[in-house]
This record gives C-alpha cells, sequence and structure tokens, in this order.
C-alpha cells in the first residue's frame, strides 16, 4: 500500500494541473454531478485522497495495494488498460483517470471519508499529544501493529514502520505499554522525518536498512534481518534481532 508520502506526491501533481479548472465530463454515470464543476483543490489525508470541488463535493479515493491516478492529454494513449479505470474527469487540456482503485466515491460531506483518522504524520501542525492519547487506548498488541492503525496516526506504511522501529532500536513485537511517551513518540517522530525529507528530497535517498532485507545483514551489527508476517493483516515486519532485541521486563 503506498506510504503517506507518495500519496502526497500524487496529490501535488494533480493539484498543478487541475486546480482552478472546470470539468467538462466525468465518468462513470456516478460522477455525472461533477460536470461543470471547478476543482477547489486536492489534498492528501494520510493515505487518503481528496478531490475538492466548488459547490463542498469532494471525490475520495484510497489506492491500497492497486490504485494510482495518471494525467493524460486529450487523445494521448493511455499506460494502463481501459478496463482498469475506475474513473475519468476530463478537463480543457488535460484528463485525470483514475486506475485499479478499490475505492473511488463521491461525498456531498468532504469531511465524512476521512473522519475516522488519526491526525496526518505529514501534516504542517502534527499533532503528537493527541497521536499518544490515541495510541493508549488503541487495541493493538504489538507497537509494530500500532504503527499501522491509522485511526492513531495516519498514513505510516509497513516500509516506515519498519525503517522507523530499526532506528529506535525498538523490537516491533514489544507491548505498546512496555514504551513510555518519550520512546512511542519518538517512533512516530522518526516516521515522519524520513517521510518528510523523501518528499523534500535534499539528496537524501531512502535507501532501507531492514525493509525488504530479509535475510540480509543489518547495516548497523551485520546480524541477518529476521522477517515475519505481524498483525491480522499478515504484513510482513523485517528487524534486527540483535539490535533491535526486546528489553528485558522491568
Amino acid at each position: 500500500m503506498p506510504e503517506g508520502d507518495t500519496i502526497r506526491r500524487t496529490a501535488a501533481a494533480l493539484q498543478a494541473r487541475l486546480a482552478g479548472r472546470q470539468v467538462l465530463s466525468a465518468w462513470p454515470a456516478s460522477l455525472r454531478r461533477l460536470e461543470g464543476r471547478r476543482v477547489d483543490a486536492v489534498e492528501a489525508v494520510g493515505k487518503h485522497l481528496l478531490i475538492r470541488f466548488e459547490g463542498g463535493l469532494a471525490l475520495h479515493s484510497h489506492m491500497r495495494m492497486t490504485g494510482s491516478w495518471h494525467l493524460y492529454a486529450p487523445g494521448e494513449r493511455w499506460r494502463a488498460p481501459r478496463h482498469r479505470a475506475r474513473g475519468l474527469l476530463a478537463f480543457e487540456g488535460v484528463e485525470a483517470v483514475c486506475f485499479n482503485a478499490p475505492v473511488l466515491e463521491l461525498y456531498a460531506d468532504g469531511q465524512r471519508p476521512v473522519a475516522h483518522l488519526g491526525p496526518d504524520v505529514l501534516g504542517e501542525r502534527f499533532d503528537l499529544p493527541e497521536v499518544l492519547r490515541r495510541a493508549r487506548s488503541a487495541a493493538a498488541e504489538t507497537v509494530g501493529e500500532l504503527l499501522l492503525d491509522q485511526r492513531v496516526c495516519a498514513g505510516i506504511g509497513n516500509i516506515y514502520k519498519c525503517e522507523a522501529l530499526w532506528l529506535r532500536r525498538v523490537d516491533p513485537w514489544t507491548a505498546p505499554a512496555r514504551l513510555d511517551d518519550q520512546a512511542l513518540g519518538g517512533l512516530y517522530l522518526e516516521a515522519r522525518d524520513l517521510m518528510r525529507r523523501s518528499l523534500a528530497g535534499q539528496g537524501f535517498r531512502p535507501r532501507h536498512a531492514v525493509h525488504a532485507r530479509g535475510g540480509r545483514p543489518c547495516p548497523r551489527c551485520g546480524a541477518r534481518i529476521s522477517v515475519r508476517p505481524q498483525g491480522g493483516l499478515s504484513r510482513l515486519t523485517y528487524w534486527c534481532p540483535r539490535c533491535q532485541a526486546a528489553a528485558p521486563p522491568p
């Protein structure tokens, strides 16, 4: 599933080309209400993307593992088969096509599809105390699962979960209650820093220390990186069993 920084890049690309433009035609029929409306803004909220239109309507898309937005000149050949298109918005001089997204819905209330989310990890005013408040009442049994709970903090995906845990030397199977607020908050701040640097560029190359490197040497201590499914969705967690060893009981 795309992480929050990937969705932000998509939102920025759509914002640059679509903001202020009027929809000439929309497909399928469920999107026809958008015809004649101007795009007010395109924004990312965690892993969700919202295209906001005049009059308050919002087109909500969630990419999960398969979805993507493409921009084309009218008549330009698409880079994906037409049968994979979920939605098409045509403007003067540009077409926006959504492919393979499991979620593409039109809302009269633009806050409704994202109201359940916690603070956006990439938000300008990141509310860490609110994230910690939500984390302390969450049902996640391990900190690895907790970091992926979008109701606690929106935008962190499996890559940055693994990398933040490695950087902070935290065992992914640690119970959240065993971490104090400073340690737990530090994980969210670490993930935020990695994602912001990825967005900003500035010479930062997101070479992963552990993610997708199962069986290879840890770049910090040389131990073999472990990989194991974690949580109800069995997301693969990568970690170093030596330098992320679980802390002894208090």
